[in-house]
């Protein structure tokens, strides 16, 4: 019995692929044009792997829903003693927690923020394995909202976790 124990142990905690994993973002931004930067999408959250080997990251993405118009924000980055573009990030049971950055690629960079009801996806691709969907949310830009991002200002979604929602807000500053 002991051995048996034993040799579930090890499996579990060395042998054990487990996957990367999420925590609801604590703060999802989209900041229009605005002068010589793009189009983009930040967001605020843990990523963890689920075994003790821990996995790496090859590359991230986000998705954003409109309707039937897919745009998929391919470039990413994350902060790390500054902004770096994302490759080769290992994540382990303890995580790591960051802001990521998700922008256009050059030749698809013009984007525009339209009123409506969006749908959020966030992917993530590890080594030798097709990328999967880690989060997904439900977003709503207001006309108002939606002028502004034009404006180059940023909408900011913030999570409170008393109510379980999002709720939005412009930032002027960013």
């Amino acid at each position: 019995m002991a051995l048996a124990i034993s040799a579930l142990t090890f499996w579990l905690t060395r042998l054990k692929k487990g996957i990367v994993k999420m925590t609801r973002p604590t703060v999802i931004c989209l900041l229009g044009k605005n002068g010589g930067d793009q189009p983009k999408i930040f967001i605020r959250t843990l990523l963890y792997s689920t075994s003790d080997r821990g996995k790496y990251i090859q590359n991230m993405y986000a998705s954003l829903q409109r309707t039937k118009t897919i745009q998929n924000f391919n470039v990413w980055a994350y902060e790390d003693n500054g902004l770096v573009r994302g490759s080769g990030l290992f994540v382990s049971t303890s995580g790591v927690s960051s802001y990521h950055h998700f922008l256009l690629p050059k030749e698809n960079s013009e984007y525009s923020f339209e009123a409506g009801d969006y749908s959020l996806q966030i992917f993530v691709e590890t080594v030798d394995k097709k990328p999967i969907k880690l989060f997904e949310e439900q977003l709503t830009i207001t006309k108002q909202q939606s002028i502004c991002l034009e404006q180059g200002q940023a909408l900011y979604y913030d999570w409170a976790p008393n109510t379980q929602n999002y709720f939005s807000h412009i930032d002027s500053n960013s």
